[in-house]
This record gives structure tokens, C-alpha cells and sequence, in this order.
């Protein structure tokens, strides 16, 4: 078998993998990235369109932030996915191959993350901030206690490194300065209780198939009977995850000179108070033949019609000056 036509197979089986109908092509019009699990439905989604549109390939595998940040840094994927964006201070832009070809960061969409629950006798719950972080510290053990229903409550969270935990702790750190002496902000933390899932889906699946459960999932895995949490925000109003709330709330964190930006607790009456955006990582240089079909799949995803993908699948569309922002990076990538 020729090395060329082993590729060709090898192609084909990383896009039957991913779950994606696309033709196998050319290998400068094939590009692979790996990372987040809560961009993934936007990102497949993408990269379904783009093929019929353009022939050309995208293969996104969901492995959590963590992993798709550590693949970046060996280079072995063509981009990376995080809902943690990269920090300075701990290096991160000069580690692993990073440090010779450079790092891209831009923000692809945004997402809040919410409470969310299964308890079909429990209706429209609301909890303040105390409650959510005390609830996580397993402090409060019953949902007799939130006077919400009856029995134990299982506590689900990920088991995986996440950029979707590092944005729910650092929220709830922020909420309960208990809860960052005990537990603290990071992708992956020592939880005083409860049981992991993998990826969002993962603990989607505990919480559908636990009644009497209770976890965080990003906006688009609330579906079924899973039930979002209405959640107090800093003005202490009691708000719900969606386009609107997170919009509010993602308008209002500032980002830095590298596209990244948090704001664990953000202001506004309308703001859903645990939101994030996520990032694609790229190259700034060494992506040879690759780096124009990169570049064109960002700005597809970047486009009118890529943003309203996302919003149609429960993301928080980029709007105004970061949106303009993102789009400018994206020439930042080159060969």
C-alpha cells in the first residue's frame, strides 16, 4: 500500500470518528483540531456546511479543553479548542511548540454555564449564589433543604479537565469565598462530593439518567428533562441561560491585547452570572498549504451564517467589536 493511499484511509477514518459526512480530499484542504466538548455541536456543525460548500475538510475531535490545549502545545493537531483562554503569566504562549510557531487566540462564540437539574418535583428552581456553591461543597444535601421536593441530591460535575469547570468554579469562587478556600478555580478540581461525567455530554447523561440530580452543563446540553436553574446574578435578580442573559453578560467583560477575557461575576440586571467565551487556538506560523483553508473555516465560522448556526444550537453569537476583533485575528494565521 502506498503512503498516499494510506492517508487517504487514515482521513477517512478520523472523519467517520468525528461523525461527520464529509468527503475524504485533498490533504492542504483537510485540517484536524481537537478540544473543547462545549463547542463541539457548533463546531461539527460548521464543518458539515463547510464541506458541501467548499470541498474541503474539517475534523473536530471533543477531548475537553484541557487535552485540545495540551495537543496544541505538542503540535499535533492544526488547531485547539478551550474554554479557558491561554494565561501569560503561567506561560502558556511559549510552551511546547507554541514557543517557536506562535499562538493565535480567537473567540469563536460565547456560552453561559448553567445549574441543572432532574426533579420532576421540583419546578422552577432558584438559587441564590450561596445556595449553587453550598449545594457543590455538599453542604446542602437534600432538596428538603431547598424546599424544592423530597430525597438526597446527587451532585454531578466533570470528571475530565474542562475549560467548562474552570468557568463554574471561578464563578463559584467568586460567589462563596468558602468555596475558593475549599475547592478553588481550575479545569479540573478535588470536589468534596458528588460523581464525574466526561465532557458535557457525559454529565448530561448523569443528570438525565439520575432523577434527584443536580449539575453544570453549558446552555446547549440543557435539553430534555434536564431543567435550567434560575440563577441569582450579581444584581440579585434571578435569571435564566440564555441568549439574551449571556449576551448581556458577555458585553460586559473586557478583553486583553490576546482576545482573552473573564469576568467571574459580571454586572448588569439582565446578566446570566456564569458566562465564557470560547477560543480556537492556531499558528501564526509553520501551517504550510493549510493556513488558507484554516483561515477560511474561521471566517466561515465567523460569518453571518456561522454565528447563526450557533444561536440556533444555543450558543451566544459575537456581536460589535469583538466580533470585528475575532476576524482580524484570523489574518494573524500564516503559512
Amino acid at each position: 500500500m502506498t503512503f498516499a493511499k494510506k492517508a487517504l484511509i487514515l482521513s477517512a477514518a478520523s472523519a467517520v470518528t468525528a461523525g461527520l459526512a464529509v468527503p475524504v480530499i485533498a490533504q492542504s484542504n483537510s485540517i484536524s483540531g481537537a478540544g473543547a466538548t462545549f463547542p463541539a455541536p457548533a463546531y461539527q456543525r460548521w464543518a458539515v456546511d463547510f464541506a458541501k460548500e467548499t470541498q474541503k475538510q474539517v475534523n473536530y475531535q471533543a477531548v475537553g479543553s484541557g487535552a485540545g490545549v495540551r495537543q496544541f502545545h505538542a503540535g499535533s493537531i492544526d488547531f485547539g479548542a478551550t474554554d479557558e483562554e491561554l494565561n501569560a503569566s503561567k506561560g502558556e504562549f511559549t510552551k511546547g511548540v507554541t514557543a517557536q510557531r506562535g499562538a493565535v487566540q480567537i473567540p469563536m462564540m460565547g456560552g453561559t454555564v448553567t445549574p441543572a437539574y432532574n426533579n420532576p418535583s421540583c419546578k422552577n428552581l432558584k438559587l441564590t449564589q450561596t445556595q449553587v456553591a453550598d449545594i457543590f461543597l455538599g453542604k446542602i444535601k437534600t432538596w428538603d433543604q431547598l424546599k424544592c421536593g423530597k430525597g438526597s441530591i446527587t451532585v454531578a460535575h466533570r470528571s475530565d479537565g474542562s475549560g467548562t469547570t474552570y468557568a463554574f468554579t471561578n464563578s463559584l469562587s467568586c460567589f462563596s469565598p468558602e468555596f475558593k478556600t475549599a475547592v478553588g478555580a481550575g479545569k479540573a478540581v478535588k470536589w468534596p462530593v458528588g460523581v464525574g461525567g466526561k465532557g458535557n455530554d457525559g454529565v448530561a447523561g448523569l443528570i438525565l439518567n439520575t432523577p434527584g440530580s443536580i449539575g453544570y452543563l453549558n446552555q446547549a446540553f440543557v435539553k430534555g428533562k434536564i431543567t435550567p436553574v434560575a440563577l441569582q446574578n450579581k444584581a440579585g435578580k434571578f435569571v435564566l441561560a440564555d441568549d439574551v442573559s449571556g449576551a448581556a453578560a458577555l458585553n460586559s467583560i473586557k478583553l486583553d491585547e490576546r482576545l482573552g477575557g473573564e469576568d467571574c461575576n459580571p454586572a448588569g440586571a439582565k446578566s446570566f452570572p456564569i458566562a465564557t467565551f470560547t477560543w480556537i487556538l492556531a499558528y501564526q506560523k509553520g501551517n504550510g498549504e493549510k493556513a488558507a483553508t484554516l483561515r477560511q473555516f474561521l471566517l466561515w465560522g465567523l460569518s453571518p451564517k456561522g454565528q447563526n448556526i450557533a444561536k440556533s444550537l444555543d450558543y451566544v453569537p459575537l456581536t460589535g467589536a469583538v466580533l470585528a476583533r475575532s476576524r482580524a485575528a484570523v489574518a494573524k494565521i500564516g503559512g
